[in-house]
């Protein structure tokens, strides 16, 4: 005779008896020649000497039962059982909830157990030791190993790094956002609100209530409502896992981020990140460093043909032919520049004196001509933008503006994107909190600020 520990306290998670169909409860009996599936009687059908197809009388048993001591004498196996699904429904700690659910124990018996035996028991610890051992032996390999986080940060709202988050809350694993409201007697309130995706989606569930004389037509509609509403928290939930797996809260870090591989591998990770949600965070991490790798091995590659090209045989003649080449380069760029200056300046004599300035600035003199103005005339030509990126995302008088203040279109889309939204949070902008915000050249910052709100982009505080 065998004493078999059940899976459940509930009778209706156990199989029916065989003989009378009732739910069984402990003990009862189990063939040990039938099976499977399992064939069970309860010990009425099994002192009647229940018979069934290939199920005899005669055969052997066991027991089914979980009265007997596990880890304590004075707790039976279905106790423990009963003990571990209480703290899994009530919570650890609330030891009060879990005597009343257990019925058998009192609030410190089951508070003593629970510590002495499931937390500070050493062999569950070294078990748990290796479970975990073998778990970082598993990752040891990956490119990329997580350590898990004591504590997570809890930015205070509207400060620096809690705009950096987007007001995500990682203690809490939510976005929240702040709101403005005047009450009755005409005083602003602020409040804060839990900001999720599809943040409406309980809306359609308020006015829904369950009552039994409702038709079956009613009852199937409402609960294809429900349906709904689960899968849109399904939805939510899958995009909170992205953002967080993938890091993309913090979006300032992760722009920095990309913006250390070349150009090409940033036009890379910029069509790949539509497919990241699809093969996981570290497969798109060594996706990415592996066509990093592969850009650098190809450029050098094609240095070395280079070298091979230009009859160079050793790395001590490749270092002088590179020192030569940067200043073939460099004395090709200032041939370029000087053109580009004479196409924009027709004075000779401001030209003589350009290059009168430029010849001392050379040749480490401070410059003795100043840059003569020529009746207003600007010393610095219009910046030309062909060829820029951002370029087609200006009009007509943004090109304009970038040329006469010499601005790339990328940089004048960054500064009007800041100053817009700074705008929007404060309900205007000031000229100081816009040179606060964009540190270059206050008369480049003025002109900008001025423009966009001629344009009526923003509006003054």
């Amino acid at each position: 005779m065998d004493r078999l520990g059940s899976f459940s306290n509930d009778p209706s998670d156990k199989p029916p008896c065989r003989g009378c169909s009732s739910y069984l409860m402990e003990p009862y009996i189990k063939c040990a020649e039938c099976g499977p599936p399992p064939f069970f009687l309860c010990l009425q059908c099994f002192t009647r000497g229940f018979e069934y197809k290939k199920h005899q009388s005669d055969h052997t048993y066991e027991i089914m039962t979980s009265d007997f001591p596990v880890l304590d004498p004075s707790w039976t196996a279905q106790e423990e059982m009963a003990l571990l699904e209480a703290v899994m429904d009530c919570g650890f700690g609330n030891w009060q909830d879990v005597a009343n659910q257990m019925c058998t124990k009192t609030k410190e018996e089951c508070e003593k157990h629970y510590m002495k035996h499931f937390i500070n028991n050493p062999l569950f610890a070294s078990t748990l030791l290796n479970l975990k051992q073998a778990e970082e032996a598993k990752t040891a390999d990956t490119a990329i190993p997580f350590h898990s986080a004591d504590d997570p940060p809890r930015p205070t709202f509207d400060s620096l790094l809690s705009r950096d988050m987007a007001g995500y809350m990682p203690a809490r694993a939510d976005f929240i956002e702040k709101h403005y409201e005047a009450d009755g007697f005409g005083v602003g309130i602020f409040f804060f609100s839990k900001q999720e995706f599809d943040n409406y989606a309980e809306w359609d569930l308020r006015d829904i209530d369950f009552v039994e004389d409702d038709s079956d037509i009613l009852h199937a509609l409402k609960m294809a409502v429900v349906d709904i509403y689960h899968s849109r928290l399904k939805e939510r939930q899958r995009r909170k896992k992205i953002i967080r797996d993938h890091g993309l809260i913090n979006l300032r870090k992760f722009q920095l981020m990309e913006r250390r591989y070349p150009k090409e591998v940033q036009d890379l990770y910029e069509t790949m990140r539509r497919f990241a949600r699809i093969v996981g965070p570290v497969e798109h991490d060594k996706f990415i460093e592996s066509h990093a790798l592969e850009f650098e091995l190809r450029r050098e590659i094609k240095r070395l043909q280079e070298y091979r090209t230009a009859g160079i045989t050793n790395f001590c003649s490749a270092r002088t032919y590179d020192h030569l080449k940067k200043t073939r380069e460099e004395e090709r760029l200032k041939r370029t520049m000087l053109s580009e200056v004479l196409q924009y300046i027709q004075d000779s004599s401001a030209c003589q004196q350009w290059l009168r300035r430029q010849a001392d600035i050379d040749s480490g003199l401070s410059p003795s001509v100043p840059m003569a103005s020529n009746s207003g005339r600007r010393s610095a030509p219009p910046l030309n933008l062909t060829g820029l990126p951002g370029t087609e995302k200006l009009n007509e008088k943004e090109k304009e503006l970038c040329q006469m203040v010499r601005l790339v279109p990328g940089a004048y889309l960054e500064y009007k994107s800041a100053l817009l939204n700074e705008c929007n949070k404060q309900g205007g902008l000031r000229l100081a909190q816009a040179r606060a915000l964009i540190k270059i050249d206050v008369n480049k910052t003025r002109k900008i600020y001025d423009f966009l709100i001629r344009e009526g982009h923003i509006t003054k505080a």
